[in-house]
């Protein structure tokens, strides 16, 4: 019976106060955040300085979540350019600053100098900074600078900024809601079987990764599994830009374990997260035991066909094939990430045999997962004829050797590839085959230990 570890999340008043994230496949996150500032009659200036280094302007969202406070946004802009020694020291050009050089044998020491040039480059490279000492000019500093103050209009983080109007005044407490970069998450699934046998115990894993530049305390983290289409636009960024925000965002979804939202599907973290910057957090979300994931062997000795085209693949795949379903143990969506199998030794002794990526599963939908290729099983593939007569009929005759060296018994599947353009008919088969689309067939072979097994057919083509 599958388990989920993804609870509701928090009580309501809890969760107006908490920074919110919405992580999406694709490396981006809706952030949401409160904002509490006074509105006057007429126009009120309202920064918040809590956004992301990577925060997309354009998408932001400031809203009064209880519909209350009438304004109107008259101005948006976005700041990221944070307070440096270089910056500050592009305010005192012309003037005269105190530089302290460290000395490590002696007192340091308080050097009075003219900052002529200060090197700084507003969205350039760096250059050279020019200052007078003495009545001379050098290239470099003569010690830390130390600056009276920060200077007039400077941020020490990146910061919104709004101008509102209202005819009222009163106290708002609004919701900033934006999309940032910078963010990700994926699932992986670790799945331990014995050495024989079919059933495997599978334990999920949500890993989520910040580099947004910004840290959140005890935020509540929502995951949006799916392919969430975005419009590819320039890569257009400016600094200060004023920006018109007339749209309201939608109310978001309230917080359930895990949902159908829209076209995707929504999961909630059950606990408040602490995210740092470049922090990876991990966290369990499903463990279901006793799930039946059977074990296939499939030799395809070539991917496509065109006549006369032999092959001579020798390697027979190995797949591990599951349903996702409640009576096989599992039975919820299984957002896409890495499948990864363990087998249990005699020791007991888990040992890695093999990985590969699934995509988004919805529950009761196939997984095939190929783990690698078997040591123990061979194919060989052969054309033994090929002809066209007057009639515009192409014939073409092949053999396939699968090998068993194991020592149990086996089923291979071996897949053929006929061409897809023209009609065919199998004129000649040593097996019974499934046709499994228009340009596949597939024969099944079961083997014996150490048992060889030879497949002959023939194909016509109407051409």
């Amino acid at each position: 019976m599958i388990r989920t570890l993804l609870p509701t999340l928090l009580a309501a008043a809890a969760l107006e106060a908490a920074p919110a994230l919405t992580i999406y496949n694709g490396g981006y996150a809706v952030v949401r955040d409160t904002l509490t500032f006074e509105l006057k009659p007429g126009v009120s200036r309202v920064t918040f300085a809590g956004a992301t280094a990577q925060v997309e302007p354009d998408t932001v969202i400031l809203r009064d979540t209880a519909g209350k406070a009438a304004f109107r946004i008259l101005e948006q802009s976005y700041r990221n350019d944070p307070v440096s020694q270089a910056m500050l020291l592009s305010l005192f050009e012309g003037k005269e600053l105190d530089f302290v050089r460290r000395n490590s044998e002696r007192p340091d020491e308080v050097i009075r100098a003219k900052v002529i040039r200060s090197g700084h480059v507003p969205g350039g490279g760096a250059v050279q900074p020019i200052v007078e000492v003495g009545g001379r000019l050098q290239f470099f500093l003569p010690g830390e600078p130390l600056f009276p103050s920060l200077g007039n209009d400077n941020v020490l983080k990146p910061t919104l900024g709004w101008s509102l109007q209202s005819e009222h005044s009163g106290k708002v407490d609004a919701e900033v809601a934006y999309l940032s970069n910078g963010f990700g998450w994926e699932a992986s699934y670790n799945l331990v079987a014995p050495e024989k046998g079919d059933k495997v115990d599978l334990v999920g894993w949500v890993t989520m990764r910040n580099h947004s530049g910004s840290a959140f305390d005890g935020a509540t983290v929502k995951l949006m599994a799916g392919d969430v289409n975005r419009a590819v636009a320039p890569m257009l960024r400016m600094r200060n830009t004023a920006l018109r925000s007339d749209a309201m965002m939608a109310k978001a979804a309230e917080v359930v374990t895990e949902k159908s939202f829209d076209e995707f599907h929504l999961y909630s973290l059950a606990n408040p997260v602490s995210f740092r910057d470049r922090e990876i957090k991990q966290v369990e979300f499903v463990r279901a035991t006793g799930v039946k994931a059977e074990r296939l062997y499939v030799y395809e000795g070539r991917s496509w066909s065109y006549w006369g085209q032999p092959g001579g693949q020798t390697k027979v795949q190995v797949y591990r094939e599951l349903m996702n379903t409640e009576a096989n143990g599992l039975g919820m969506p299984l957002p896409k990430g890495k499948f990864r199998f363990y087998a249990q030794d005699d020791d007991r002794r888990l040992e890695f045999v093999g990985e590969n990526q699934i995509d988004h599963t919805a529950r009761n939908e196939r997984v095939r997962v190929l783990t690698g290729n078997s040591f123990d099983l061979v194919g060989e593939r052969r054309q033994l004829d090929l002809r066209r007569n007057a009639s515009r009929v192409v014939s073409e005759a092949y053999e396939v050797k699968v090998r068993n060296r194991k020592k149990e018994p086996v089923e291979i599947r071996v897949v053929e590839h006929v061409a897809p353009w023209t009609d065919w008919t199998v004129t000649e088969n040593t097996l019974p085959f499934e046709k499994l689309a228009s340009h596949r067939i597939e024969f099944r072979v079961p083997l014996k230990p150490d048992e060889e097994r030879v497949i002959t057919y023939r194909v016509n083509y109407n051409w």
